[in-house]
Parts: C-alpha cells; sequence; structure tokens
C-alpha cells in the first residue's frame, strides 16, 4: 500500500506515520503537510531518511499541491486540522478554511484519482458534552465551539460523499490523546513542561471538566485497523480506557514531576467549555476486534518522561513566538 497523511507532522499523525512504517514493512508513505505552528518537521526527523516515506509540505486546501501528492497512492488518511479550541474561538475562519474546504478539496481529489480508501480522522468534540453514559456513533452531533463545529462538517461532507459518490469513505472519532510531540498548548503537555520549570499549571475554571483519555499509540493501531478492515461509509468511535477530571490529570502530573500544589493557578473558564466527554468503542471492538492496552497511569508516566527526555523537540517551543501566545492566552512569562 502506498498512503497519502494529511497532516503527518503534527502531534497525531506522525506518530501514525511511525506506526504505520514499522508495522507494515512492504507499505510506503507520502506526508503532507503545510507546516504551520504545530505541525513540525522535527516530529518525523528520525524518519527522514526513510526510502518509504517522502514528505510533500503544502496546504490540503490547494487542489494542485493535493492532486500531485495523491497520484499512485492507494489510500488517503488526514489528520491535517488547526486543532486548538482557544485558537479557534480567535479566529474561526482559519479552522473552517481546513477542516470544511480542505476537506472537500481532498475528497474530490481522492475520488477524481479512484482512491480505494478514505479515512477522515475526527473528534469526540463533535458530539457535544454529556452528563451521563457515552456517546455512540448513532448519537447526534451536537458541536459546541468553532473548532468542533468546523469538524462536523468536515464529517458530513465524508459521509456525503461516501453516499452519493459511492467513495470508499470511514470517519473515526477519538478521544482526547496524549503522548510524544504533542504541541504544549494542550493540557497535558503545557502542564509537564511547566511542572517541570516550576511555572504555574493553568487550570480553567473549577478543573472538573471530565475528559476520556487515549494514548497515541492506542489510537494509531485502531486507525491502522479501520484503514486495513472497517466497512466503507461507517463511523468508529475511538475511546480511552480512562475518564478523569482535569484537575485529576494536573495533580498527577505535579506527582511525577516531584511539585506541589501551589503551582496550580486557575484561570478564567474558557467560553462556551464543555463539561464531560465520553466516548463508547463497543462497536469498534465488536467489529474489528480494537480495544485500548495503556491505561492512564502507564501512558501519562511515559509521557512526563518523553517530554523529560526530548528537550530538544520542544525547547524552540517554549523560546519561541509560542512565549506571546502563552503570555496572552494565561497573562503570565514562560521561564526559559
Amino acid at each position: 500500500m502506498k498512503l497519502l497523511v494529511t497532516g503527518g507532522a503534527g502531534f497525531i499523525g506522525s506518530n501514525f506515520v511511525r506506526h504505520f512504517l514499522a508495522e507494515h514493512p512492504a507499505d510506503s508513505v507520502i506526508v503532507l503537510d503545510k507546516l504551520t505552528y504545530a505541525g513540525r518537521l522535527e516530529s518525523l526527523q528520525d524518519l527522514m531518511t526513510y526510502e518509504r516515506m517522502d514528505f510533500v509540505q503544502g496546504d490540503i486546501a490547494d487542489q494542485d499541491v493535493v492532486r500531485d501528492a495523491l497520484a499512485g497512492c492507494d489510500a488517503l488518511i488526514n489528520f491535517a486540522a488547526e486543532s486548538h479550541v482557544d485558537r479557534s474561538i480567535d479566529e474561526p475562519g482559519h479552522f473552517i478554511q481546513t477542516e470544511v474546504y480542505g476537506t472537500y478539496v481532498l475528497l474530490e481529489a481522492a475520488r477524481d484519482a479512484g482512491i480505494g480508501r478514505y479515512v477522515q480522522v475526527s473528534t469526540d468534540e463533535v458530539y457535544g458534552s454529556i452528563e451521563q453514559g457515552s456517546f455512540t456513533e448513532q448519537s447526534p452531533l451536537d458541536p459546541s465551539s468553532p473548532y468542533s463545529a468546523s469538524k462536523a462538517g468536515g464529517d458530513l461532507l465524508v459521509s456525503a460523499y461516501c453516499h452519493t459518490y459511492g467513495m470508499d469513505a470511514i470517519v473515526c472519532r477519538a478521544s482526547n490523546n496524549y503522548g510524544p510531540y504533542q504541541y504544549p498548548e494542550k493540557l497535558i503537555p503545557l502542564c509537564v513542561l511547566n511542572a517541570l520549570h516550576g511555572d504555574p499549571l493553568p487550570v480553567y475554571g473549577d478543573g472538573m471538566q471530565v475528559r476520556n483519555w487515549l494514548h497515541v499509540s492506542d489510537h494509531c493501531r485502531a486507525l491502522d485497523v479501520v484503514l486495513r478492515g472497517g466497512r466503507a461509509g461507517e463511523t468508529y468511535n475511538i475511546g480511552g480506557p480512562d475518564e478523569l477530571p482535569n484537575m485529576d490529570v494536573v495533580r498527577t502530573i505535579l506527582r511525577l514531576t516531584g511539585r506541589d500544589e501551589s503551582l496550580i493557578q486557575s484561570v478564567k473558564d474558557r467560553l462556551g467549555h464543555d463539561r464531560r466527554y465520553s466516548l463508547s468503542s463497543e462497536k469498534t471492538t465488536a467489529d474489528l476486534g480494537w480495544t485500548a492496552t495503556v491505561g492512564f497511569d502507564e501512558g501519562i508516566a511515559s509521557t512526563v518522561e518523553w517530554y523529560r527526555d526530548n528537550a530538544w523537540w520542544w525547547e524552540p517551543i517554549r523560546s519561541g513566538e509560542y512565549r506571546d501566545y502563552y503570555q496572552r492566552q494565561y497573562g503570565q512569562e514562560l521561564r526559559s
């Protein structure tokens, strides 16, 4: 198989490329990535000399770039997205351009090229918040942020192309991912790096927003299974094994980094902040045999260790323009 991976220099995309090449030695990958702030060649640094991987810098909303990158490919998996809710509140147009129009461009190119399989990587946030129970693939979409609304728009386009044009397309919706190579605007890497530096750990509101945590390696395994064995036209939920409030996550990070809770700093809550996400993976397990294997205690310990050992990856971020963004967002300075 020759696979086009869009957004392959981002957090989940780069982890998937690494997984795919290791698990399938006869297959090859084309990575297409715009290299925005969160898409970084450093995340693929150990793979850049592989004969089975080629890299193309470009935007999924650019029809010519997508057509050329897709030439000769058998399948496409789309990770490309603007993904930070806070940024979507400030600049929703960028999210609509990438998540909706970019998905349209990919679908059109895949249809014209006769691509055998298209997998759309989405999020549990398209379902909105749930007080009790868990979302299934039949739950109605009820997005509550520009980010989740734009992701829902892309998902609906995929379903429409499958229904209207008979495309072999699948949507996967995963819960909150964590692990190596995650840009430190997200809760876990932000708090890990702040704790390592002795900086305050910003927590929105009361910190009791509940998330369903999924280690990125489990997500990559699930996507691989779906890519090869999923049924066209289906949606598959990929949920983590543990539900925890954000405050519990932060306290665990403090314990693992040897810091005390005096570093926790409550900040003004996010606009429209969803209270609880919970995703059922029963269908994915029953149909495809996938289950999550990395519990949160194991996964968070290995994640903290990775950031502790890989300053070469995150130091340019903390010392660069991210410092200005962080100060605007939380009203405080980062230590060098």
